[in-house]
């Protein structure tokens, strides 16, 4: 079995679009916005399905953090953001209003 802590994100990122969510999301002045359509989304109307830490393989102090993100519409997609020291503030601010899902909802694990 491989060591699930050794996975690079886009190991991860291919696991959860087969699991559907095929979208990629960016935050931008408040907003999640999907890749693919450019609807625009606020926090509390979106769901966490999952979520992975991760640690650069050359750099342990390259953080980042990748989301699997539910819309209400259906529309799946991940977010990768840093964390740690070089993470954008508001970025996780916004991120800290999105609700979780209950742990039997989830998609990270075991993914």
């Amino acid at each position: 079995m491989e060591d699930e802590y050794a996975k690079h994100e886009l190991e991860f990122i291919k696991e959860y679009k087969e699991k559907g969510f095929t979208d990629n999301f960016r935050i931008v002045k408040g907003k999640l916005i999907s890749s693919e359509t450019s609807q625009e989304f606020e926090p509390t109307d979106l769901m966490i399905m999952g979520e992975n830490r991760f640690e650069g393989m050359s750099n342990p102090s390259d953080l980042s953090i990748l989301y699997a993100i539910k819309a209400p519409d259906g529309l799946k997609g991940t977010l990768l953001m840093a964390y740690g020291p070089n993470a954008d503030i508001s970025q996780h601010e916004f991120i800290e209003q999105i609700p979780e899902a209950d742990q039997a909802d989830r998609v990270d694990e075991p993914l």
